[in-house]
């Protein structure tokens, strides 16, 4: 018999290991992406006109909390659109191996540490710019990858 050396590498990405997200909206049992409705469909890569859906739409009464889906950090605020329309707002979140934008709530704080679960803010009123959409939080990784996964 020969003695055999068995040698291990391991390429480790960080959010390979993160795990699951927690669940996003205070009034949905479970992280579920929009559908289709009347203004589109809420999936990754769901065309949007002549543009591409760069992330996904997780459904989530106006009014709703708004929770972390991981632990890290609030890095600052973001309006995704600019207009200051009455869902004009959201915030960019990193840690845990991940970095997401979320539209359409307003954040209890714009900085600072977050845990996995904790109050994040509010889904704001989204039926009030959009009438008959299906209500939702906008989560959008920073380098444009899928993050329907981590859901």
């Amino acid at each position: 018999m020969h003695p055999v050396t068995v040698i291990t590498f391991a390429l480790v990405m960080p959010s390979a290991f993160a795990g699951p997200w927690a669940n996003i909206c205070s009034t949905q049992p479970a992280n579920r992406v929009r559908g289709c409705d009347s203004k589109g469909c809420g999936g990754y890569t769901n065309e949007r006109g002549s543009q591409m859906h760069q992330g996904v739409d997780v459904i989530c009464k106006d009014g709703s909390v708004v929770y972390s889906p991981f632990t890290g950090n609030i890095d600052r605020k973001v309006k995704p659109y600019g207009n200051h329309n009455a869902i004009d707002n959201g915030i960019q979140l990193s840690g845990s191996g991940h970095c997401i934008k979320m539209f359409h709530i307003k954040p209890f704080k714009s900085r600072g540490p977050i845990k996995k679960g904790q109050r994040l803010g509010v889904m704001l009123p989204m039926q009030k710019v959009y009438p008959g959409i299906t209500s939702h939080v906008h989560i959008q990784n920073c380098d444009l990858t899928d993050p329907t996964h981590y859901l």
